[in-house]
């Protein structure tokens, strides 16, 4: 009878039976980018408006905001088909 070793830490290699771990797909990693982007895009113009810059700053800001979100929203809905 086998006892299991209560300070084991599990490792990839446990759960798939020395099977590689799957990749990142190309999806994932533009999603995740595309998240960057949309944060990124949103503190600026919240940056922005705190040092009072000037309205293209915060049109600018905006539509990379409106785009990288609007983005996110199209692929998850292309996705859910």
């Amino acid at each position: 009878m086998t006892t299991m070793d209560p300070y084991h830490l599990a490792t990839p290699a446990d759960h798939t039976h020395g099977a590689p771990s799957p990749a990142l797909t190309r999806g994932e990693v533009v999603r995740t980018l595309l998240w960057i982007v949309v944060v990124i895009s949103a503190v600026s113009n919240m940056a922005a408006s705190y040092g009072n810059a000037d309205t293209w700053v915060h049109l600018a800001c905006g539509a990379v905001t409106v785009l990288g979100a609007g983005t996110l929203v199209v692929r998850n809905l292309r996705g859910r088909r």
